[in-house]
């Protein structure tokens, strides 16, 4: 059994749980001590995972001198956290512990993708990500979920590590050595999902929805292609996985702030009522990719439109339906031919 420590305790938990479930030692680490206070009292965290009662093995704790000497240390946080609490966790970390990064998003400004920042602040650890239609809820639930894990050549050993260790019946996982499609299918996924919720919101239809999961996809191949993936990749869990379980499901929260958008609320009521919203960032993250490497993502500037410009959804939407007409399989052809 691995001794494994969660940075997080949203998603993070939903893993703790899991894994200690597994007979692994598990530590799950927050800096907000009051958290820990009501996961500690009420055996559950109720506001990020209700319902869901979490083991009392797992070593919830604010400290997190806690991580050290990890065989696994797990970052389960919103991009937005990542860089801070690298920095905090970089003095804990013993040379041999392998860093799993399980979160979906951009650092803002720098537009690094998560195992980059990490990376970063870190040097010298073996990192892996990993991706695919996992929600927290079912997770910690022991439903069947299935994942990839993927790491580049320099860290091939550490994705069989933890596929031997934390594979178990309830959670399968897969390899592949694409980590940057990987994780840019995870972030850019959530953008789509934001787009589908806003349909909805409108009151309109399933055509509509899977016309805008399966365009976008288009849209997200065509991007990380251009940024160094590969366009199989996309094909997997990290791809149609993940934006199937994302754009469909109400828990999914760019889903669900999504049809409060388009039900009339600004983004930032939103956000404010839904909580993290990486769908939100990642639209200015992946647009700015975009222009900086010439790809044509109609779906997700107009999105952008919404979040940021204050544009109507029935605006964006007359706008992308009366784009110029064009063959369904140019960009793929072209992604295909770029590999």
């Amino acid at each position: 059994m691995a001794k494994i420590a969660v940075l997080g305790c949203g998603f993070g938990a939903a893993l703790a749980a899991l894994w200690s479930r597994s007979g692994h030692e598990v530590t799950a680490w927050t800096k907000f001590q009051d958290e820990i206070d009501a996961i500690k009292r009420d055996g559950e965290n109720k506001k990020l995972l209700p319902g869901i009662k979490l083991p009392p093995e797992i070593n919830f704790t604010a400290d997190i001198s806690a991580i050290k000497d990890s065989d696994i240390l797990v970052f389960a946080i919103p991009s937005e956290f990542v860089r801070e609490t690298a920095q905090k966790a970089a003095q804990y970390i013993s040379p041999d512990t392998i860093i799993l990064s399980a979160g979906k998003g951009f650092e803002r400004g720098t537009k690094k993708r998560q195992s980059e920042v990490i990376a970063e602040l870190i040097p010298g650890n073996k990192i892996a990500v990993m991706a695919g239609p996992c929600h927290a809820e079912e997770v910690g639930r022991g439903i069947p979920t299935t994942v990839v894990c993927a790491s580049d050549c320099t860290c091939e050993s550490a994705q069989f590590y933890i596929q031997d260790t934390l594979q178990s019946e309830s959670f399968r996982i897969y390899l592949s050595d694409d980590i940057i499609g990987c994780e840019l299918g995870g972030a850019l996924k959530n953008t789509i999902a934001l787009c589908c919720g806003i349909t909805q919101g409108m009151g309109l239809g399933s055509n509509t929805v899977a016309a805008l999961m399966t365009r976008g996809l288009a849209e997200i191949t065509r991007l990380s292609v251009a940024l160094g993936a590969r366009w199989q990749t996309f094909t997997g869990l990290s791809g149609i996985g993940d934006l199937i379980v994302t754009c469909t499901s109400e828990l999914s929260r760019n889903h669900r702030a999504g049809k409060l958008i388009g039900g009339g609320l600004t983004a930032c009521e939103a956000i404010e009522k839904t909580g993290t919203v990486e769908g939100y960032g990642c639209a200015r993250c992946a647009l700015e990719l975009a222009d900086m490497h010439n790809v044509d993502v109609p779906i997700i500037e107009q999105l952008y439109r919404v979040l940021f410009e204050d544009i109507k959804p029935a605006e964006a939407l007359k706008e992308l339906m009366s784009r110029p007409s064009r063959h369904e399989q140019e960009e793929y052809w072209n992604c295909c031919d770029n590999v």
